[in-house]
């Protein structure tokens, strides 16, 4: 031991060794915040940035669905009152085209409602139905039929049918509430007739070993049941109810084209014929299309259609359905600002 120095116990000496790293760590921590801290800091505003961007997207959507129902609400207005806008003289044209059925494009609903727009237009000289359609409904065509003749009678304007590659059987139900028929010569025309289809599964289902177990109040409301034997008795009713409304169809025809139908045989077989054939037999007038009874016929060579169509908002309301409106409301309830 060097005299000159002084001397430390041992336990003074280790207190002293120990301390100094004590003294850097609160060194260290009086001089900022850990790397724990800073990483939980950093965390935290992320998930603040994240929750911010989340927000402002779902208020887009909102207004989005909110702006793509004020669009459609626009356009459908738009379209309605474009319709009754004036116009000068013009043949107004009603296309029929496609199966002839309620929920179809050619449904009494909506050929009606052609029909009257275009006779109460004071610039429409003439109505041009453009047929082309395999039939349909007999009751949709009925209607039809009813109201050309009625819209006829009061408002005296002449009613035109012009027959693209098909009037069959409902089509020419309507037809013939025209004052002409036009046609090309390989137009199929005819059809007079009606049809009841169905299917007998009662065989099948005897060699699957399958039990039909039909219960009915009334010993009618089974008729015509696919699954159980055919019934005589009902045949026999289902038969004269189509004689009868076969009867009808008769009727109407004979009362549209009176003497100028060619009767035969065949004429309400339910056979149909081309446009040259259905001259001769008086089904049709002449030869022509659409332009040509316009400027020739009606001479008035503007033609401005009346068919109901879809526009780009009935589309968008069909293809998104009741979604459109929920989401309308949904985005009038919970819109809410970014914060």
């Amino acid at each position: 031991m060097n005299p000159q120095e002084p001397y430390l116990p041992p336990s003074t000496a280790a207190a002293g060794e120990s301390s100094a790293p004590a003294s850097a760590a609160q060194a260290s921590t009086s001089h900022g915040p850990s790397s724990f801290e800073r990483g939980l800091e950093h965390l935290t505003r992320e998930l603040l940035r994240d929750r911010r961007s989340e927000r402002r997207w779902r208020v887009f959507f909102r207004l989005a669905w909110l702006g793509l129902f004020f669009f459609i609400a626009w356009a459908l207005t738009v379209q309605r009152g474009h319709g009754s806008a004036p116009s000068g003289p013009h043949t107004a044209l009603i296309e029929v085209r496609g199966e002839i059925a309620a929920e179809s494009d050619a449904s009494a609903e909506n050929l009606v409602a052609a029909l009257k727009s275009a006779f109460e237009d004071a610039g429409s000289k003439a109505v041009v139905l453009r047929i082309n359609s395999p039939g349909g409904s007999p009751v949709q065509a009925g209607i039809i039929n009813d109201e050309i003749k009625r819209l006829k009678a009061v408002h005296k304007k002449p009613v035109y049918a012009v027959v693209e590659e098909m009037c069959a059987s409902g089509a020419y139900y309507i037809a013939v509430a025209a004052d002409e028929i036009f046609v090309d010569k390989a137009s199929l025309v005819g059809s007079i007739g009606v049809l009841m289809d169905s299917f007998g599964f009662a065989g099948t289902m005897d060699k699957l070993g399958v039990e039909r177990r039909l219960l009915t109040a009334g010993a009618n409301k089974g008729m015509l049941d696919p699954f159980s034997p055919q019934n005589e008795k009902h045949k026999a009713y289902a038969q004269s109810m189509i004689d009868q409304i076969h009867q009808q169809f008769i009727k109407v025809v004979k009362d549209g084209r009176g003497k100028r139908l060619k009767e035969s045989p065949d004429t309400f077989s339910g056979l149909f014929w081309n446009g040259e054939e259905a001259l001769r037999q008086g089904l049709a007038d002449k030869y022509g299309n659409l332009d040509y009874v316009a400027r020739e016929v009606v001479k008035a060579e503007e033609v401005i259609d009346y068919t109901p169509k879809e526009n780009v908002a009935e589309r968008l309301a069909k293809r998104f359905g009741a979604s459109i409106g929920q989401g309308a409301v949904k985005a009038l309830r919970e819109l809410s600002p970014i914060r």
